[in-house]
């Protein structure tokens, strides 16, 4: 009935039928050879002879995944990783990336003569390239990154005419000198990346003229020589981590092209020539960790697509440039890294109107004055880091309007004033670090709204008052330091409440009362894995390395690794009685520091502290006898239990012994050496003595107490009556 509405007579309908009676004919005569086409791209049967190479490939390599156990029969489609091409079944394609695949490769793959394209990428196939990859005409890729091969670039490979991308980066062991034949043997080339290797001497010529290339990293591996200008219009130059020296190049047959510019970790000195701001499509400049130094033009302004600058690890000194990029609305600067250089002055206001920026570091400089006040503009920021420089003021009220901040580092300046407690608007904060500060006042009840928070370092500062439960709420705590500051109370029951708690320091505070043993029956302090290389000696100290690079347009990746051993400070406080058993069973505690505190008791069995790197119970009192042969953790390197009341005799060699100084002070415990032994007798004698001193001093001791009551009373209430105010009070208080 639809199909009469639009047809404007009957002559037209059976016109209408008739053109598709015989479309329909058509379709079903040539129906026949279509399935077949179908049929043969499907089910392409493999070539007999490479199907045979590529067996051999298989049981010649080990593949614990079994990632490879499809390769059986002849249809190329259900082979894992290859494509055939019509009509002979001839292997063009092997993608096997990425499969825990390893072994040697087999010279069986050099009989595809068809292949062009062969991906090994990230495996562990290891050994020597086979020379024979040369015999491989066609190949238009070879990769074989992520791998353990040795040795050199087989030089057979000058015979790959038609290859566009030669990718063998993050073979560590896989070097000598980079091919003089590299840059000219493809004029195709279009992409070499043999970063991440073992490669050294200086850059063949032919690479800086070869006119095909648009990528190269050689970055991590140990070349030399000057840099130079490259004469073609690349998009992407990494050279980072090597030993390049000389100035920096203008590059500019790229200035149209390039993107990417990574540089880093060399030694360019110099400064930045004026030219580098004439690039039209940079989006990425990274020149750190070199010796690049003077003042950085005002004219070097670059545009709006450059979304990371990394100058940090250099020598820059004078005033940050006022303007660094142009910026819009919807582009400019994700992350600004000029740490760990000489600037000077003020943080410029223009900073605060890079909109899109979500990383700010600025830290180890000479930067003086305030935090700019309108820096919560930045409504995109998710790390400020303005530690250790000179900064003043307080920190500013409007930093609220960071609201996505993630970490905020303003440790080492001369920052004052109190904690508002309007910074819970940071909820999603994970990293707060204001330590070596000159901050006062109290921990907000508020900040209890930081319930992401990580890491939390607000040590050497002048901040007081007791702790409240409120702390309580930050439940993904890993690191808390409130070390040097004159909080006061008991240490709250709920100190070791948190369960993923590394590191605890309440050190150099006025914390009185006990060791509170809540929450210690349950295994606290868990191994997280905490990365504590770089301690040469084991401490409460932490570092806390923040990783951020842009990826995709404009988005921030960001992590963070914190250094620091697993442990509890609580030295230099006014704790007493005795230790809690329960905190000598935390079997993942590496570091323990209860140092100049008035605890009492025996010594603990630190046997149920396998992993136990430093132990400090000095200036205490604690007693008992100690034995010279006591076991004591096998990864112990630094114990200190001197100025106690412990008795006893060691040898210098053997147990406690081993540790220098390990009981300096206690007056009853003898040492005994290769040439010294040590006599009981003496040591009641010593103990005797001891009494007999205590006896004759108890009651001088008693007199002079009393006699400095007695003086100090009158003198009080003498005082109180010269005073005419105090003398009113009194007296209307009688009355």
């Amino acid at each position: 009935m639809e199909f009469q509405e639009f047809s404007p007579s009957k002559t037209g309908k059976l016109h209408s039928v008739s053109l598709f009676f015989v479309f329909v004919v058509f379709v079903l005569l040539l129906w026949p050879s279509s399935s077949l086409i179908l049929v043969q791209s499907v089910s392409l049967d493999l070539d007999p002879h490479e199907k045979a190479s590529l067996l051999i490939f298989r049981v010649s390599i080990q593949d614990p995944n079994r990632s490879l156990s499809t390769w059986y029969g002849s249809v190329c489609s259900n082979w894992t990783g290859i494509s055939c091409q019509n009509p002979a079944g001839r292997v063009v394609s092997i993608s096997l990336s990425a499969m825990n695949l390893s072994g040697e490769l087999h010279p069986s793959l050099c009989k595809l003569a068809s292949l062009q394209f062969l991906d090994f990428s990230r495996n562990n196939f290891s050994g020597y390239i086979p020379s024979c990859f040369g015999a491989l005409r066609n190949l238009r890729t070879l990769n074989l990154s992520g791998n353990r091969f040795v040795g050199v670039i087989p030089g057979s490979l000058v015979r790959l005419k038609e290859l566009r991308e030669l990718v063998m980066s993050d073979n560590g062991d896989l070097g000598g000198v980079i091919p003089h034949w590299v840059g000219n043997f493809s004029m195709n080339l279009e992409n070499l990346d043999l970063g991440f290797c073992s490669f050294h001497g200086e850059l063949p010529e032919s690479l800086l003229y070869l006119k095909s290339l648009r990528h190269l990293s050689l970055e991590g591996n140990n070349l030399t020589g000057t840099l130079r200008d490259f004469q073609q219009a690349l998009i992407v130059l990494n050279l980072a981590s090597n030993q390049f020296s000389g100035t920096l190049p203008c590059f500019s047959a790229s200035r149209w092209s390039l993107s990417v510019l990574n540089l880093a970790g060399n030694s360019l000195v110099g400064g930045i020539p004026s030219c580098m701001a004439s690039f039209e499509e940079l989006r990425h400049l990274n020149l750190s960790f070199n010796g690049l130094r003077y003042e950085i033009s005002p004219r070097l302004v670059f545009s709006e697509k450059l979304v990371m600058l990394d100058l940090s690890h250099n020598d820059f000194s004078g005033r940050i440039p006022s303007k660094i990029s142009e910026t819009t609305e919807k582009s400019g600067l994700v992350l600004l890294d000029l740490s760990h250089n000489r600037f000077s002055g003020d943080i410029p206001l223009k900073i605060t109107e890079l909109k899109s920026l979500q990383a700010l570091f600025l830290s180890h400089n000479l930067l003086t004055g305030e935090i700019p006040a309108r820096i919560g503009n930045l409504t995109y920021l998710q790390v400020i880091d303005l530690s250790h420089n000179a900064l003043t003021g307080s920190i500013p009220l409007n930093i609220v309007g960071c609201f996505q901040l993630l970490a905020l580092m303003l440790s080492n300046n001369n920052i004052s004033g109190e904690i508002q407690p309007e910074l819970d608007a940071l909820d999603s904060l994970k990293i707060l670090d204001i330590s070596n500060n000159q901050i006062s006042g109290e921990i907000p009840l508020t900040l209890a709204g930081l319930k992401s928070l990580e890491i939390v370092d607000i040590s050497s500062n002048n901040l007081s008052g007791n702790l409240n439960d409120a702390i309580t709420k930050w439940s993904n705590l890993k690191y808390f330091s409130l070390a040097r500051n004159k909080f006061s109370g008991n240490l709250p029951s709920w100190l070791f409440k948190f369960d993923k708690l590394q590191m605890i320091d309440y050190s150099g505070n006025r914390f009185s009362g006990f060791i509170p043993d809540d929450n210690l029956n349950s295994t606290r302090f868990k191994d997280f894995d905490a990365a504590e290389e770089g301690f040469a000696e084991p401490t409460g100290k932490a570092e806390i390395k923040i990783s951020t690079a842009v990826v995709a347009e404009n988005e921030l990746s960001f992590g963070y690794n914190l250094l620091s051993v697993i442990g509890i400070d609580l030295s230099d406080n006014l704790l007493h009685g005795e230790i809690p058993e329960a905190l000598f069973r935390q079997k993942n505690i590496e570091y323990l520091n209860l140092s100049y505190n008035f605890l009492e008791g025996r010594l603990p069995h630190l046997e149920n502290l396998p992993r136990l790197k430093a132990l400090d119970l000095s200036h205490n009192s604690l007693s008992g006898q100690v034995l010279g042969n006591i076991s004591t953790p096998p990864e112990l390197t630094f114990l200190s239990l001197s100025h106690n009341c412990f008795s006893g005799i060691i040898n210098e060699n053997k147990g406690l012994g081993k540790f220098p100084g390990v009981l300096a002070g206690n007056p009853e415990v003898c040492v005994e050496s290769s040439g010294s032994r040590c006599d009981p007798a003496n040591l009641d004698g010593k103990q005797e003595k001891i009494y007999q001193d205590e006896l004759v001093e108890g009651p001088i001791s008693i007199w002079i107490f009393c006699l400095s009551a007695f003086v100090s009373f009158d003198f009080g209430v003498l005082g109180i009556f010269c005073s005419a105010r105090a003398r009113s009070y009194v007296l209307q208080t009688k009355a």
